[in-house]
């Protein structure tokens, strides 16, 4: 007997839908694993070290209603288990949550048949040292964030790159992305939009105070090592916007490629650029 999980954002509306497909798939002789998605808060120090439980490897697929929150929390869930997430758009922007709710189950009628193609997406691990000692350990699908809090004064970020020196951004924050996350907070930085099964990291400077400061694009055998400095005191370092902790000169942040991947199912006839075009409303006037 197959088996689909599902992951519910804590909203009417999606745990509506989420009913409507278990009785679907129940139907069809599949049994369901519905998980509804609570996020705790974010600076929960029991989430800081990935101990949280690990989705049932018999799972032939996850099935994510939501937006992206939503998603990001279920690629927590899922880890390493190498099961294939579809993401539904029931929130409001949804580049994670790409596939629209009017199509689920036609497109679901493919996923029972085996009649679906997955889309190998690169994660990133990251650790945080303090006194030798690992405080906070998060993999993440979309960005690793260090961003000085607010009424704080500019963060002096000192960059590594496989050990060299690279500089020392004298800015609001640093964003490390993957190709996934090229279009979440580094966009909004100024950052670029990057294919995302292309295997790179992105280095996004939040607001440098050097003008000539850029986006850096990085091969994914880069490790990024991130320390600051003394003055600096208010400063934030979050994970896919899911969990954080406050971080200081103290802490040595290292940032690499994850040794295992994230396969998202892609929506039939809707390319890359479809939703590009979509959700960044290009080509309307």
């Amino acid at each position: 007997m197959k088996r689909i999980g599902i992951v519910v954002k804590d909203q009417e509306e999606a745990i509506d839908k989420a009913r409507e497909l278990e009785t679907w798939l129940k139907a069809k002789g599949i049994d369901v694993l519905t998980r509804q998605n609570v996020p705790a808060p974010i600076t929960s120090k029991e989430y800081l070290v990935e101990n949280i439980p690990k989705a049932p490897s018999d799972l032939c697929c996850i099935v994510v209603l939501g937006g992206d929150g939503t998603f990001l929390s279920a690629v927590r869930w899922i880890q390493d288990t190498g099961i294939p997430v579809l993401g539904v758009n029931l929130g409001a922007f949804g580049f994670l949550t790409e596939s629209p709710a009017e199509r689920l189950f036609p497109i679901m009628e493919d996923i029972v048949n085996d009649a679906f193609t997955a889309e190998e997406r690169i994660l990133l691990s990251a650790e945080v040292l303090r006194d030798g000692q690992r405080i906070a350990s998060q993999t993440v699908l979309n960005d690793v964030v260090v961003n000085k809090e607010a009424l704080a004064r500019i963060a002096h970020i000192r960059t590594y790159i496989d050990d060299d020196y690279l500089t020392t951004f004298k800015a609001d924050g640093l964003i490390v992305a993957t190709p996934t996350g090229s279009t979440a907070y580094s966009l909004s930085a100024g950052g670029p939009v990057i294919y995302p099964s292309l295997r790179t990291i992105i280095l996004t400077p939040i607001c440098p105070f050097t003008l000539t400061n850029r986006s850096l694009i990085l091969p994914d055998t880069a490790t990024i090592k991130i320390k600051l400095d003394e003055r600096d005191s208010s400063v934030f370092l979050t994970f896919d916007g899911q969990v954080g902790l406050h971080v200081t000169y103290q802490d040595s942040i290292a940032i690499q490629k994850a040794p295992h991947t994230i396969h998202m199912i892609r929506t039939p006839g809707l390319s890359y650029y479809d939703v590009l075009k979509t959700k960044l409303r290009w080509g309307g006037r």
